[in-house]
């Protein structure tokens, strides 16, 4: 996003480093018995001594028998947490409505963690010194669940963890019980006393983040730390059409630190910005109305670069601190620039090696698990981040290629279970190959429909068919615009704007490219730079956005 109006064009060719794939979905196995009047055991296999996983099922293959070492019996659980993949490992079983049950597991290594999914309680242990430790927690199922998925999992980073006779106890048990555990020795249950990053002292509110189908959104930046040419917009004076409204910008006190800062457009600036209170009681008013509003970290000024581990954790804390001084919803990702690139020979996007591709995933990970199902988590690449890696991806497997194209499809892939949004920047773009191997420019209908086509098809990175980047849902998809001819290169007019809508979510009205993936009418809506150039061109934006959808 840029500050300057016009805004000059954005470096070309990038290129993006493979990134793991976040945590497969666990694929559980139901116990379909009837149920036993006493309490008892309901998982299968919690020791692991049938020398296989199941009905245990593990994200990527991470999990694996081994005889050594175990807490009880013969074998146990190990699981090998990696950069991109925390090894969960999970078993589904039939439970009781409103009732009450104990899980408890032994565990071994660094950062282990015991849950149960779908917005349960978890519990874990920073480490456990090389021996096995108890962990264990309640749970009551609510009014209607009939079924229930525990896991463990390690953190991302720490290498292999170990689990073993693993227990769910409660009311109702199947009989015959399945195989029962070893005896476990007594071990003390630990405490754990810190968590792997610093943990925020708010935690945004909400229901999670998917929106239901046909539900659609207009997502624009406000220019709350700077002024230009458009002028400054009062939060409490954003117009209701906007549905998320980002804070430009958050951003590093030097490129690799990874210490997020938020300061607010100066009096000298700014001269009629409210106050800072002021401030933070229109957003907690707009979150009250249903709006999101987010920190969106980087833009046009902002490079950061998570060289370190260090960098990562203190990019985790600043940003923590931003979220909880303002009461936000959670994060938008602009990195622009030299921010993310791959090193060479990292050239899988579903396993990447550069550490600032690694280290972003890991800390947005980590923002995600802590504030729960509630945290917004958005993105505004450029298309040279994203769908210029068609064609090139990083320095190319004979070098010579820019190391940023495709850079961004890492992250996106890692992190598309905790994807809120993805909105490209459809504008100060060079011209890009579509999936018909025709290159596309900006100015119409046509280059909009073709890039967020690539997004909900899904495309071969590098050409290679053999390495396809999976399409995204279309409720995790906007198109991102220019609001006005001042906000970037690349406007057009609203007549164009309905006839891409119109392409997508309806296949009418088409150009020269028609989608392969079909109408997608749950296509979540437009994002546009900005909120303050909108209001300046007489809300022209956002108002054919309000009348398109009818709202």
């Amino acid at each position: 996003m840029r500050r300057t109006t016009p805004p000059h064009r954005r470096a070309a060719l990038a290129a993006g480093t493979a990134s793991a794939v976040a945590a497969a979905a666990l694929v559980g196995v139901t116990l379909g018995l009837a149920p036993a009047a006493s309490a008892g055991e309901f998982l299968a296999n919690g020791g692991f001594e049938s020398g296989s996983l199941g009905p245990w099922n593990c994200s990527g293959g991470t999990g694996s028998v081994v005889t050594g070492p175990v807490h009880g019996g013969s074998r146990a659980l190990a699981a090998a947490a990696t950069a991109g993949d925390t090894a969960q490992c999970g078993q589904t079983v039939t439970v009781t409505p409103g009732t009450t049950y104990t899980l408890s597991a032994y565990v071994n290594g660094s950062y282990v963690y015991l849950g149960v999914d779908g917005g349960g309680p978890s519990t874990w242990t920073p480490g456990t010194g090389g021996s096995y430790q108890k962990l264990s927690l309640t749970f009551t199922t609510g009014a209607t669940q009939t079924s229930a998925t525990v896991y463990t999992h390690g953190w991302y980073g720490q290498g292999t963890y170990y689990a073993d006779d693993v227990s769910l106890d409660g009311p109702g048990a199947p009989s015959p019980t399945p195989t029962p555990t070893p005896t476990p020795t007594a071990t003390p249950t630990p405490t754990p006393t810190a968590t792997p990053t610093p943990t925020p002292t708010v935690t945004p509110t909400g229901t999670p983040t998917t929106p239901p189908a046909g539900s659609h959104a207009l997502v624009g930046y406000l220019h709350a730390s700077f002024a230009n040419g458009a002028g400054y917009t009062r939060m409490a004076d954003v117009p209701n059409s906007w549905d998320f409204i980002d804070l430009s910008f958050g951003e590093p006190t030097s490129v690799t630190s990874g210490d997020i800062r938020f300061n607010r457009c100066p009096a000298t600036e700014c001269p009629t910005a409210e106050s800072d209170a002021d401030f933070k009681a229109a957003i907690a008013a707009k979150r009250a109305q249903g709006k999101k509003v987010l920190i969106s970290i980087g833009g046009q000024n902002g490079q950061v670069r998570l060289t370190t581990t260090a960098a990562r954790d203190t990019f985790v804390s600043s940003v923590s601190a931003i979220i909880d001084k303002w009461g936000l919803d959670g994060l938008d990702i602009d990195f622009e620039g030299h921010s993310l690139s791959l090193d060479t020979g990292d050239t899988d996007f579903r396993h990447p090696t550069s550490p600032v591709i690694v280290n972003l995933i890991s800390a947005l990970k980590t923002l995600k698990a802590t504030y729960g199902p509630g945290f917004v988590l958005t993105m505004a690449p450029e298309t040279f981040f994203v769908q210029l890696g068609y064609q090139y991806y990083g320095s190319g497997p004979w070098g010579g290629q820019d190391p940023r194209a495709g850079a961004y499809l890492p992250v996106i892939h890692a992190l598309r279970d905790d994807l809120t949004l993805l909105h490209v920047q459809d504008y100060n773009s060079g011209s890009v190959m579509g999936l018909d191997n025709q290159y596309h420019s900006m100015g119409g209908a046509d280059f909009h429909v073709a890039m967020t086509d690539m997004l909900l098809k899904g495309f071969p990175v590098a050409g290679d068919t053999a390495n396809v980047f999976p399409a995204l849902p279309a409720a995790k998809v906007a198109i991102g615009m220019p609001a006005t001819t001042n906000a970037g290169n690349g406007y057009v007019a609203p007549a164009e704007v309905d006839k891409a809508l119109d392409c997508l979510t309806k296949l009418t009205d088409c150009g020269a490219y028609v989608p392969r993936s079909g109408a997608q009418p749950n296509l979540r809506g437009l994002m546009a730079w900005s909120v303050d150039w909108d209001r300046f061109g007489g809300r022209e934006f956002s108002r054919n956005f309000d009348a398109y959808f009818g709202r």
